[in-house]
């Protein structure tokens, strides 16, 4: 029976890249999978490409991946895929062709898969915001982007033609592991039984180190070995959909059964009804059985038919964000942070901030759960004062820092002030969703050669 190894390269933009170096020159693998794309990412590259004209519109860590891993991949024949493009995947598909040429790869075929970006048309082809039942034609002012979640298809239709690195814009996590399956396998894109057990273990794989210890050490109860040395994870699938999931030996980290079905529950709100672009997934028959070290078998994982419609991620500008922060320590350090906060909600009033929140949380003592953190916990050594507020415009936020620096000879005794720089303020953009049917939604191919 035929058996395909799929590694994993990154589980965010800002994930660590030595691991996927590592996977890529001693993981043995026929493909690795990049996964670099948070719920707002689309949106905040709009948001820079009209601020900044030099930037690319592809992942900021596009080259450094690249570097890290085509020397590898090149050796051992292994392919890529890869969501890095972000809102330009011909550019970034043209820039791995060059990397290419570098090294001195010719005649290899990176393709661009696009058709994600549907912001122009995205209030003709939805009407309700998923989140709180508004038409979507209540974003109108804010829009900033809209793209809808591609599944697997067009990604097998560009392995078919011939690529050996596929670049993409937004792809539902998952499909980009089951993308070789489909087209390694020959799986009908209308099998849900196999698919389901495909965007299972995509799903088991998406997260990177999450599977195999990444997010899950807490010393004393879930301990971890070498968590500074985590590897990302590979999986051995197998024609059925069965699978193994494991990772390099000499790595940190570990494959068992406590980080498997962590990781299955991770951010899936009905394990029986997993909505994906390519199918419904069941978690609730998967049958999990560790067969030796670093090695859990994965079987039983179910699937129901696609739904008629895919997800739609709408970015709207939602104003701005000013914040920063200041620090007492030794005795009193909590007297002097309370005079703080009164002394700034008082200064707030003078300079008529108009801020829809303003909050000014202690760090170390209430900031995460506020009013709920217990009252008679011991005096604190030292507190960080953060401070934040919420604005409609650039310039309201700006007061925050403005107000802040003046703590530093205008506040209490042995106020501690970072270094003040330009712009403490930041832009918010807002995500909601929406539904659009999938035949609406068309993607496009282009092929590139190094």
């Amino acid at each position: 029976m035929k058996r395909l190894r799929i590694g994993s390269g990154s589980a965010w933009w800002g994930d660590r890249v030595e691991p996927a170096r590592l996977n890529a020159e001693h993981g043995d693998l026929d493909y690795l999978c990049f996964e670099t794309m948070a719920e707002a990412t689309v949106s905040a590259a709009q948001v820079r490409a009209r601020r900044d004209p030099d930037f690319p519109g592809y992942d900021t860590y596009l080259d450094d991946r690249m570097q890290a891993v085509l020397p590898g991949c090149i050796k051992r024949g292994t392919k890529i895929i890869s969501n890095q493009g972000w809102i330009n995947p011909d550019g970034a598909a043209q820039r791995v062709t060059h990397w290419l040429r570098e090294l001195g790869a010719r005649g290899v075929k990176v393709a661009a898969v696009s058709g994600s970006v549907i912001t122009d048309r995205v209030l003709d082809l939805t009407d309700t915001i998923l989140e709180n039942g508004k038409p979507t034609s209540t974003l109108k002012d804010s829009l900033v982007s809209a793209e809808a979640y591609l599944g697997a298809e067009p990604i097998v239709e560009a392995l078919r033609q011939g690529a050996q690195i596929v670049i993409t814009g937004r792809v539902a996590d998952p499909s980009l592991f089951m993308a070789p399956m489909m087209h390694e396998f020959g799986w009908d894109p209308a099998d849900h039984v196999r698919l389901g057990r495909g965007i299972g273990l995509g799903h088991l794989m998406e997260c990177g180190s999450q599977v195999t210890g990444g997010y899950f050490p807490d010393p004393g109860f879930k301990d971890m070995p070498e968590p500074w040395n985590l590897g990302f994870p590979i999986i051995e699938v197998e024609e059925d959909g069965s699978a193994v999931i494991t990772k390099l030996p000499g790595t940190g980290g570990a494959v068992n059964l406590m980080t498997v079905k962590e990781q299955i529950f991770y951010e899936v709100h009905d394990p029986a009804n997993y909505l994906t672009p390519d199918v419904v997934v069941d978690f609730t028959t998967t049958q999990l059985e560790e067969i030796g070290p670093d090695r859990v078998r994965v079987t039983g994982i179910g699937g129901k038919p696609r739904t008629p419609t895919l997800k739609v991620s709408i970015g709207c500008m939602e104003g701005f964000i000013g914040e920063d922060m200041f620090f007492y320590a030794g005795p009193g350090a909590l007297r002097r942070a309370k005079l703080a906060k009164q002394i700034l909600e008082e200064r707030f009033k003078i300079v008529g901030l108009d801020a829809e929140e303003v909050r000014i949380d202690f760090l170390g003592l209430n900031a995460i759960h506020g009013d709920a953190t217990p009252k008679d916990l011991p005096e604190p050594y030292e507190i960080a004062v953060r401070v934040a507020a919420r604005t409609k415009t650039r310039a309201e936020a700006v007061k925050v820092g403005r107000e802040v620096d003046g703590m530093a000879v205008s506040g209490i005794a042995m106020t501690g002030k970072r270094v003040p720089h330009q712009d403490r303020t930041r832009e918010i953009i807002g995500v909601w969703s929406s539904l659009v049917p999938r035949e609406k939604v068309q993607s496009s191919i282009a092929i590139y050669e190094s």
